[in-house]
């Protein structure tokens, strides 16, 4: 989907309707074509388009009103957006907005009373950005009757860069250590994240008791999160998990800015929780996330997805997979206009996996619904989602007796990926794969004691919850039991 495309699909119905009027008024010539093109490509009248210009030569002239309309509907969103948002981040940069109006027009008592209330907020939600644009506003205007004393503006001003270069260095670290992660997850780059961590953390500079805030917090689990993923081990973090229950008891209550990260650090830890397959401590942090959910309601399109998710995935691996799977298709009923498409491609490829391990065919046809190619997959989910995607795939085609389908699928696989699984020393998953190969090449080796002595202890050596589901999955075919059945079996026994 190109730019304008994409734009153009975040705006509703009624939004459409504005944006059309919003056109009408900004256009100075009677024959501007921006209308025609918008209400073209709203109908998705693709051969009205061609028609717009027929000739070769006038293909510029295309181009140019298709960046006229682009730059129309950014401007046209900006708006919208502010005027919108409720937040209290919003109202502090009104009033600045406001109170520099004012003052540029000798209304100075008024704009300072504003510019009070700026400030407040700003040191409330901790908007160190914005509160350093109201000190310099200030400033600026030392000279008012109506301004503070320069000396004490000057102190606050200076705390308060103090309080912006620690968040750069913060944010400087984060984003040295998401580029490191990116390289791990799409290149196969070998790192120690504790080291890792410790090295940038001495690299810029940071203080230990910088780390310990919401914002701090949330970027640092997101790292190891992501890093306990790809190895799938999770216990590395345990260590500071306990600082983080400990920080979080001490809070009473968190404004609006630091809900953002708090609802992310809630994630997280219910994460950490159900990956250590502590059920009942998961399900208390997505209760809580819940709540904080519900009393403000500004990010429930962004987390409800995943709290939903995380949920199904407890209630699955406890044995309510009913429950489980209803809560996934209620999600994905009517939801790909309103959640991001990463989130519609995790719950459905966990639907997915839901459906199988019951052998329900119905799983068939959750699979025909991905239809990316596997490089769209490997940049916008990462390569160890892509990777478990097509595992899952190929041992659906052979639990449905696809025989031909699955080891064409299987082929395909091992060129793509032996290579990078052999750079990042994922002997495990090329052994599965060994496996299933073996599989379809000769079903009834599955009966051989030898062979389900080496899926025994392949499960033995990596007990996470999502490499149980694949290696139950060989199991239950000389079991004679679902692979649900085995994996709630495991885990009972656990």
């Amino acid at each position: 989907m190109d730019t304008l495309s994409a734009l153009l699909n975040l705006l509703g119905h009624d939004d459409k309707k504005v944006f059309r009027s919003f056109l009408q008024r900004r256009n100075k010539r009677d024959d501007a074509r921006n209308i025609v093109l918008f209400d073209l490509l709203n109908t998705d009248d693709i051969s009205g388009v061609e028609k717009l210009y027929k000739k070769a030569k006038n293909r510029d002239s295309y181009h140019a009103l298709r960046k006229r309309l682009q730059d129309s509907l950014l401007l046209f969103l900006s708006h919208k957006t502010f005027e919108r948002s409720n937040s209290q981040s919003a109202e502090a940069m009104r009033l600045i907005v406001v109170s520099r109006f004012l003052l540029e027009n000798n209304l100075d008592k008024t704009a300072f009373k504003s510019l009070a209330k700026a400030e407040l907020l700003a040191v409330k939600l901790e908007e160190y950005n914005l509160l350093n644009d109201i000190l310099l506003l200030k400033i600026q205007y030392a000279h008012s009757a109506y301004a503070e004393n320069l000396e004490v503006l000057t102190d606050r001003l200076l705390i308060n860069q103090q309080h912006m270069q620690r968040e750069a260095k913060l944010n400087l670290a984060y984003a040295f250590l998401r580029q490191e992660l990116r390289d791990v997850n799409l290149k196969g780059k070998l790192v120690n994240l504790t080291t890792l961590m410790m090295t940038t953390i001495r690299k810029y500079q940071i203080a230990v008791s910088d780390l310990m805030t919401y914002k701090s917090i949330y970027q640092i689990l997101f790292i190891a999160n992501e890093y306990a993923a790809i190895y799938q081990d999770y216990r590395f973090i345990e260590r500071y998990i306990k600082r983080i229950h400990h920080f979080l008891k001490k809070q009473t209550k968190t404004n609006e800015q630091q809900l953002f990260y708090h609802l992310y650090v809630l994630y997280f830890l219910a994460n950490f929780h159900f990956r250590n397959k502590d059920f009942a401590s998961s399900r208390e942090y997505l209760v809580e996330m819940k709540l904080h959910m519900e009393e403000n309601n500004v990010y429930i399109a962004q987390f409800y997805p995943r709290q939903q998710l995380l949920l199904a995935l407890n209630l699955y691996f406890t044995g309510n997979s009913g429950e489980a799977i209803s809560i996934l298709q209620q999600i994905l009923l009517g939801s790909t206009q309103k959640y991001k498409q990463e989130d519609i491609e995790d719950i459905r490829v966990c639907l997915t996996m839901f459906l199988s391990l019951q052998h329900d065919h119905s799983c068939l046809r959750q699979l025909a619904m991905f239809q990316h190619t596997d490089l769209w997959y490997e940049k916008k989910m990462g390569m160890l989602w892509t990777i478990r995607k097509n595992l899952m795939e190929i041992l659906i085609h052979a639990q449905f007796e696809h025989l031909d389908l699955a080891v064409s699928r299987l082929n395909s696989f091992k060129r793509r990926y032996s290579a990078y699984l052999a750079s990042t020393h994922e002997e495990r998953v090329l052994q599965f794969v060994n496996f299933v190969e073996k599989y379809l090449i000769k079903p009834d080796v599955v009966f051989h004691p030898a062979f389900q002595q080496d899926v025994q202890h392949l499960l033995k050596a990596n007990q996470d919850i999502f490499h149980l589901c694949f290696l139950s999955w060989l199991m239950a075919t000389w079991k004679k039991k679902s692979a649900y059945q085995i994996v709630l079996e495991h885990l009972a026994s656990s």
